[in-house]
């Protein structure tokens, strides 16, 4: 197929949020699969939460990201979020996660959505904007294996140094979708399980009674701001909104008190 698009002058997107955290994505991408990249500075390593799609190297790209040692966490095995992992030495998922047989993707959007179970009837025949470098072809699109090194279960601490991070396992979008949380800062990394959009909650390999306790149990939790698997941070508030809106639609029964 001839290509007619431009050649993206900078693949990867970075904006630091913090002093130690830094947010990556990926803006020649279809929204869909526009994810973050999170990367925290620690004392003695680096933590990396999940690694985008994988068309461009990340090491080439970004190499601050391999300078401190990095633990690669990614939270759940979807494409556009553990397609660089096989790049990282350190890599950290829930056994649930098949990472080693390879992950299904592709950068068509019919054929991605069938692959993944997603209701999307008008899905972009291609979801570039760009390429990532001059000859790439689409087409060629195909996520490396990148098996699991430390499986992650709930209750595992990620250790830094000078701040540590709990593993929560909380499934619904995947069996084993995960999140990071600072209990000392109440700094959440949520993944996929909560961001400020439509939350996908009937792919393939979802399930809605599982999304429905784990978002009772974010709603416990003493967060204070929260860096998703998709767009922006938000705080506290729009984080239980968020979760009051899932629930009212997915379970209008329920009564949930914030805690």
């Amino acid at each position: 197929m001839s290509w007619n698009l431009e050649v993206a002058q900078a693949w990867y997107r970075t904006e630091h949020v913090s002093e130690t955290i830094t947010r990556i994505d990926e803006p020649h991408v279809h929204e869909l699969l526009q994810a973050n990249i999170w990367h925290v500075r620690g004392r003695d390593r680096d933590l990396v939460i999940d690694a985008g799609l994988g068309v461009a190297s990340l090491q080439q790209a970004l190499p601050e990201l391999f300078a401190n040692n990095p633990i690669l966490v990614v939270s759940h095995a979807h494409l556009d979020h553990a397609g660089a992992a096989h790049e990282f030495k350190d890599r950290r998922a829930h056994p649930a996660e098949s990472m080693g047989q390879g992950i299904v993707g592709s950068l068509r959007g019919p054929v991605l959505a069938k692959q993944l179970g997603l209701d999307w009837p008008d899905a972009d025949e291609y979801l570039l904007a760009a390429l990532p470098f001059d000859g790439y072809d689409p087409d060629s699109y195909a996520i490396k294996p990148a098996p699991i090194t430390h499986p992650l279960t709930e209750g595992d601490l990620i250790d830094l140094g000078d701040r540590q991070f709990r593993v929560l396992h909380l499934p619904g979008h995947t069996p084993g979708s995960i999140c990071l949380f600072d209990e000392a800062s109440g700094v959440l990394f949520s993944g996929d399980v909560l961001y400020d959009d439509i939350l996908l909650d009937e792919l393939h390999e979802s399930n809605i009674e599982d999304y429905i306790s784990s978002m009772i149990r974010l709603n416990s939790l003493p967060v204070h701001v929260v860096h998703p698997g998709h767009g922006a941070s938000f705080g506290a508030v729009r984080m239980r909104e968020l979760i009051h809106i899932y629930l009212q639609d997915r379970a209008p029964h329920l009564s949930i008190h914030h805690p």
